[in-house]
Formats: C-alpha cells, sequence, structure tokens
C-alpha cells in the first residue's frame, strides 16, 4: 500500500471494547522506535478526547472525527491509513458503510463480527470488488473465532507433519473458560434475531456450516447441539455458544486457501463438563442456556467486565484430530483474561499489526487465511496466548 498518515486507525474508541484496543496500542506500542502510526476515531471529538486522557494516552494522539452514517466522511478516514480495527456494533446495523468505504480505498479492515448472515451478504457485495482494490476484509478477528480458525490451523500442521496428510475431523472443545458477555455481543445476538424475525432466509444461512463458502458445500457436518459422552476425553460434552460462527470461519479458511483440509473436511465445536452423571446434567443445562444466553436482564451497549473480571478471565480450548487409523492429535490453545473483551482487544490489536505486513491479494477473509502463522507468533509474543501440540 502506498504511503498514509497513520499505519492503524482504532474506529469506535469511545466504545467499551474500542477504548480497550486503544488503551493496548498505547500501553504496548506507544513509546516503541518502530511502533505503529495510530490514531483514534470516533463521532465525538469531546468524548475521544476524554477517552484518550482516561486510558492515558499521550496528549498528541491522533483523533480523527468520522460518522458511521457518512460515506464520505468514512472514505476520507480510510484514505488517510492503511488498515482500519473497529469495533461499532452490532455491524449489521452500523458496519454497510464503513466496509464499503475500506473496499473502495483499497483500505485494510478487521473487526470483531460474529454475525454470520450479514458477512455473507457482504462476501456476496463486495468479494470481487475487494480483489481489485487489494482491501483485506477480515471479519471475526477476536475471540470468535481466532483461537479456532487458528487452531484448527495449527492442528492441521501436526497432523500433516506427523502422519503426511490433514485429519478429515477436527473437534474443538472448549475445556475451561471465564469470562462475561458485553451490551455489544447481547445487542449483535438481538439484531440478529430481529433480521431474521423479518426475512426467515437468514434461519437458513444461520444453520447452514457452509454459509461462508458460496459456491462450495462440504459433507454433513456434526451439529453439536446434542450433549454427548466423549469416551475418549472421559467427559460430556455440551453445545458452545461460539460454535455457529466459529465453525462457519473455519470452513472459509479452508475453502479461501483452497481446501488444504480436504474437501471432506468436517469440524464441529462443543464445551466440555466433566464425567458421570454430574457432567451429563451439565451438558443438558447448557442446551436450556442456549436459548437465552444473556439471561433475563442482558447488558446494555457500553457494559462490559469490570478491570477485575477482564484480567481475571481465561480460556483453554482442545482441539483433537481424528485420523482415520485411530491415530490422534491433540493441540491445545489457551489465553489470559477475559476471553470477549481482555484477550479480544489484544487479538483484534494484533491482527491489525500483522496485517500491515500481509502480503495475501485483496478479498473478504479470515484472520487464519489472510495471517495464518505469522500472526499465531504475534499471538504468542504480544498477546499472551498459547499454541501447543499436547500429545
Amino acid at each position: 500500500m502506498a504511503d498514509t498518515e497513520f499505519d492503524i486507525i482504532v474506529y469506535g474508541a469511545t466504545g467499551y471494547t474500542g477504548r480497550l484496543v486503544a488503551e493496548y496500542l498505547s500501553n504496548h506500542y506507544g513509546s516503541s522506535d518502530n511502533a505503529p502510526k495510530w490514531a483514534m476515531a470516533g463521532r465525538s471529538q469531546d468524548k475521544l478526547e476524554a477517552v484518550r486522557d482516561e486510558i492515558g494516552a499521550p496528549a498528541d494522539t491522533p483523533l480523527v472525527v468520522a460518522n458511521a452514517d457518512d460515506s464520505a466522511d468514512l472514505e476520507a478516514m480510510c484514505a488517510r491509513t492503511k488498515v482500519v480495527l473497529t469495533t461499532v456494533g452490532p455491524y449489521q446495523l452500523y458496519g454497510d458503510k464503513l466496509v464499503a468505504a475500506c473496499v473502495k480505498t483499497g483500505t485494510d479492515y478487521a473487526d470483531l463480527c460474529g454475525e454470520p448472515a450479514w458477512m455473507a451478504d457482504k462476501i456476496a457485495e463486495h468479494q470481487e470488488e475487494a480483489v481489485k482494490t487489494g482491501a483485506r476484509i477480515c471479519f471475526s478477528s477476536g475471540f470468535d473465532s481466532i483461537p479456532f480458525d487458528l487452531g484448527v490451523l495449527m492442528t492441521q500442521k501436526v497432523a500433516i507433519e506427523r502422519f503426511g496428510k490433514p485429519a478429515p475431523r477436527i473437534r474443538g472443545r472448549v475445556r475451561a473458560m471465564a469470562g462475561t458477555f458485553s451490551g455489544g455481543t447481547a445487542a449483535s445476538l438481538g439484531a440478529t434475531m430481529k433480521a431474521a424475525a423479518k426475512n426467515p432466509s437468514i434461519f437458513k444461512t444461520l444453520a447452514s456450516p457452509f454459509a461462508l463458502t458460496p459456491g462450495f458445500e462440504g459433507p454433513s457436518q456434526p451439529n453439536g447441539m446434542v450433549p454427548a459422552y466423549e469416551k475418549d476425553l472421559d467427559k460430556w460434552a455440551a453445545p458452545f455458544v461460539m460454535a455457529p460462527i466459529n465453525t462457519k470461519n473455519v470452513h472459509r479458511t479452508n475453502f479461501l486457501a483452497g481446501h488444504p483440509y480436504g474437501e471432506d473436511f468436517k469440524y464441529d465445536e462443543m464445551m466440555l463438563t466433566s464425567p458421570g452423571e454430574a457432567g451429563k446434567k451439565m451438558a443438558e443445562g447448557a442446551v436450556e442456556m442456549m436459548k437465552n444466553p444473556f439471561g433475563a436482564k442482558p447488558p446494555k451497549p457500553g457494559e462490559g467486565p469490570s478491570k477485575e473480571e477482564r484480567e481475571n478471565g481465561f480460556y483453554d480450548v482442545l482441539f483433537v484430530a481424528d485420523m482415520p487409523d485411530g491415530e490422534s492429535v491433540h493441540y491445545g490453545v489457551k489465553g489470559k483474561y477475559d476471553p470477549g473483551y481482555g484477550s479480544t482487544s489484544r487479538m483484534l490489536s494484533e491482527t491489525g499489526i500483522a496485517l500491515l505486513s500481509c502480503d495475501k491479494p485483496g478479498g473478504i477473509g479470515t484472520p487464519g487465511y489472510f495471517l495464518g502463522e505469522d500472526l499465531v507468533k504475534r499471538l504468542e509474543e504480544h498477546a499472551e496466548l498459547s499454541f501447543a501440540a499436547e500429545n
């Protein structure tokens, strides 16, 4: 890309998660000689100034005012930077014009989107032009779906090294997780359900594991919605609330890369409980929770976990590659901090920095496709994630 005023602009820096992204960039890269040139952006100069001061960013941190409803504003902002990181969701309500502006100006983009129907629409709408302009549009660059997308990628790497071929089936199993939902996450799910009520075809998109692989339909997939005892792990497995978006992104990575996992690849995600009757009851309870993951009083947009909750959070995901002859690979991805916010803000930031040196062609992709092992290395070095084979 041509030289620009900035390397990275954080759009939505006055929101809950955007503030965390700006704080991370300021604290980790603010004084480094080779630090990216970055700016905070949002709708209000006064709010940007207040957040800049609250997070302790330098007084000369550049501030950019741009309205999400104004295409000209957004195009002018995009023309000033190589990468836009946006936390302004729900993306189906506020993201259309920013994606269009990035595609038009050839600007790289990363977000935290977990809204597959909207993502499918944007692929249909912008893929061809993004290829022409060189814009790399990188959806789902947080807890959904980086640990899972990259976890499968690294598990397959080990399988190929050991057995000379990829695993035809991988199980993603969340062993442990401590974290809370923010109002933004609740609002995204609410917006999706309202859109589906008006347009029932959205339910078909949400249900299809291959909703993000236009023109390709792989084999029938395990749906992960029925509790099951997994003998090899000696634990019960329950439905996992992020599976409907993560599985779609894993299949899109495989699709864009030319199916290195195979065209017959099967993948599902569940959450492990424990053995015995207690584990079975927990798994059955998770099925009920899936119907209303936010409870009676969902958090409001702008709300989220406290600093203490973010710092005490963590996640631990196991990937089991099942080979046809009974051999297997166990691979673990672990992260410190609350997965949806403390860790997500780090993942989005490092995705933006990794995009600065990405040499993949433009298009609408995934962190696994665009960045792959380069992002794994950055996350291990800077964001306190670990990726390792366990057997």
